[in-house]
């Protein structure tokens, strides 16, 4: 039955691959040429196409106001998942739906509204548990679990004829809508998200897109379908919402007497069984290929022999402005030398302490400790990390992390002895030690790697012979930062000259499968090349390395001893006239605050009179004069309001915000009443200060 490619495509299955259509019907002219996006074909009725993929390009948002908005995947923006409503009702439905896999972004986490009884123990209601993988059996298949918030944790299965009531949890992490478009799209359901911040990027066309759009967005996908035809080598992209008609007649045509282009990432996924394979490429050739690869693919036919996962070691740049980041393969025939490290906290010194050595660091920066059994640290002292375990990771595996860690600290050095003492350092310690390097030897790749904890700084001390340029050995210093594994094709020519490595998420190629080849497989893997890698790459790479890193804890609670007290404040202002006596230093006496409900008594020397001005609620802060002084007339002879210290009372503890309240007009009078008597007495310029 005919139906339309919209309706086709909402129900298609990666599982269902290839497929073979027939163009029915729709509007369109013979030899007629679609341009949509940059994508052309051209159909006439009774044509047939192998579709062998299909992706998500961009999404049709609806507002809140119900308008419609196309944005395409790579708008540069983070948003945040909105959890479907909407209930499986089994373990199937949510296995047809999701794609679930060992990549964390494709474990969803669902919450149970019925209790399941199980081998190892009850899912209670309200339970949470992620999905980690899935297995297909003969009988349907099974899922694997892991309950959430249990300790210890628990694992089990579930088949996929298991009923329940199972609601798609919250996710506070952010994505991007191409992580949405691959990971969290469920087949046949919308997706609900909202922008939570949009990344600046340059040029954007789409960047100003949602500028004027606020609260949720219901996604609906728009597909495109990657196809081939009988007369062409050539892959089409057919966007999903062309007005025409197919019909999938999959089982009266030989699928074999299509061409069958792939791309590197579709070749890397088939069964180890298809390799070895003769493979031409496509056409359509990439924009930039490096001079290795322009090398390899010159020739009109290459050997993909097989698929494996390559270590490289991701590093950067150290010393200039604008940072380079590189892939090192393992076979980089240079030496390294090191480098001091920086640890800007105790907490990073300790993450960084070998089983290998001993690290020896000099501290950078004061921190006075208040914790009971933890030191302080001074700039200059020297410190050193014995050789050991970190303590991050407990005996079981389960990360923690400890609030102190022991090390050495060297208290007198000669040139033939040192004293040491041991001490432990707060984990929370913002200080910043710099590492004492005294080693000189050289290292290879790989050496540093397996001797030293990551991340590492280096230099290049030797470059690679066997490259013509070495792009490492112009850097100032390296910062090896991790290992990641990288998916690579091993790839000759047809003569078995030359082999590379090539990767596959960053080489963007067609081929066209022609054969298999009946040679012998190499036994050791082929020449691989140093990588400079865009900033989008670096952070792709990087992204979720932070988290596999256990926190630095939280600082312990300051130890709450009582704060000295100040001396015995005199109260009245007749023992303070009795203490004057006793001492002639004003500094000795004190008098007891302005109270807001009290009237402050000022002489007019003009009239000759005294007046109570009431206190307004005007904010100053609250200061009490050493002396009781009446008047201003009181002070000693050469006394200053200048040079009066100001203290705290012992009974203002009591005031949570610490302010007591003055008249503007009482303190002007005070100035003007202490200047006339400074003028009057011949001591200089009148002081305007308090």
């Amino acid at each position: 039955m005919a139906t339309t490619l919209h309706e086709f495509t909402q129900v298609l299955d990666r599982k269902m691959f290839p497929r073979v259509l027939q163009i029915q019907s729709g509007i369109y002219y013979q030899g007629c040429v679609y341009e949509m996006f940059g994508r052309e074909c051209s159909f006439s009725t009774g044509d047939l196409l192998k579709v062998i993929d299909f992706t998500i390009t961009r999404f049709t948002a609806q507002t809140s106001s119900n308008t419609e908005i196309e944005i395409p995947v790579e708008f540069p923006g983070l948003f945040k998942l909105v959890a479907d409503s909407q209930p499986y009702r089994s373990i199937q439905e949510i296995a047809d739906s999701l794609k679930i896999s060992s990549h964390r972004l494709s474990q969803p986490v669902f919450l149970s509204g019925l209790e399941i009884q199980l081998a190892q123990g009850v899912v209670r209601k309200g339970d949470s548990f992620r999905i980690t993988s899935v297995t297909n059996e003969l009988n349907g298949g099974r899922v694997q679990c892991e309950l959430l918030h249990r300790e210890p944790k628990i694992c089990f299965s579930l088949s996929f004829s298991q009923q329940g009531h199972f609601t798609e949890c919250q996710d506070n992490q952010f994505y991007t809508l191409k992580e949405i478009a691959e990971w969290k799209i469920s087949k046949g359901r919308k997706r609900i998200v909202t922008e939570v911040k949009t990344l600046p990027k340059k040029d954007f066309l789409f960047s100003n897109l949602l500028a004027n759009v606020s609260g949720e967005l219901k996604l609906s996908p728009v597909y495109e379908l990657k196809a081939v035809t009988r007369l062409s080598d050539k892959i089409i992209l057919v966007p999903s919402n062309l007005d025409v008609e197919v019909v999938d007649v999959t089982e009266q045509f030989d699928c074999d007497s299509f061409v069958q282009p792939l791309s590197l990432m579709d070749v890397f996924k088939s069964p180890p069984e298809f390799f070895p394979v003769v493979a031409k490429l496509s056409c359509e050739r990439p924009f930039k290929l490096s001079p290795e690869l322009e090398m390899l693919f010159s020739s009109n036919q290459v050997i993909i022999h097989r698929a494996f996962y390559a270590k490289r070691i991701l590093a950067s740049e150290m010393g200039r402005e604008s940072t380079r980041h590189f892939l090192i393969p393992e076979s980089y025939n240079g030496r390294f030398k090191r480098r001091p490290r920086q640890f800007p906290t105790a907490y990073d010194l300790e993450r960084a302490r070998s089983e290998t050595e001993h690290i020896r660091v000099v501290a950078t920066r004061e921190f006075e400790s208040v914790y009971n059994g933890l030191t302080s640290v001074y700039a200059g002292d020297e410190f050193i990390v014995t050789k050991g375990k970190s303590c991050v990771l407990s005996h079981n595996g389960t990360k923690r992390t400890a609030d102190a860690f022991q090390c050495l600290k060297v208290t007198e050095k000669s040139q033939k002895t040192e004293v040491k003492e041991s001490v432990r350092l707060p984990m929370c310690l913002e200080g910043g030690f710099m590492e004492l390097v005294k080693d000189k030897r050289q290292y290879t790749i790989t050496e540093i790697c397996r001797w030293f904890p990551l991340p590492f700084n280096v230099n290049v001390s030797v470059r690679d012979l066997s490259l013509k340029v070495d792009v490492l050995a112009g850097a100032p210093g390296l910062h090896i930062e991790e290992e990641i594994s990288d998916p690579c094709l091993l790839i000759s020519n047809t003569e078995l000259s030359e082999f590379r490595e090539v990767p596959v998420n960053r080489t963007d190629l067609i081929l066209n499968i022609k054969q298999r080849w009946d040679g012998e497989n190499p036994i050791s893997s082929g020449n691989s090349a140093i990588e400079e890698i865009s900033e989008d790459c670096y952070y792709t790479l990087r992204r979720y390395a932070v988290s596999t890193i256990t926190p630095p804890p939280r600082p312990p609670k300051k130890p709450k001893a009582p704060p000295p007290r100040p001396p015995k404040m005199l109260s009245s202002r007749s023992e303070s006239a009795n203490s004057e006596s006793s001492s002639c230093s004003p500094q000795s006496h004190c008098v007891e605050p302005f109270k807001r409900d009290d009237f402050m008594q000022c002489s007019d020397s003009k009239n000759g009179n005294n007046k109570k001005i009431p206190i307004s609620p005007v904010l100053f802060p609250k200061p009490t004069l050493q002396k009781a002084f009446d008047s201003p007339s009181d002070l000693p002879k050469g006394r200053s309001l200048e040079n009066i210290s100001i203290t705290k009372l012992e009974d203002d503890d009591s005031d949570v915000h610490d302010y007591e309240y003055i008249n503007e007009d009482q303190l002007d009078g005070i100035r003007r009443t202490f200047s006339e008597q400074n003028i009057n007495m011949g001591k200089g310029k009148p002081s305007n200060t308090i």
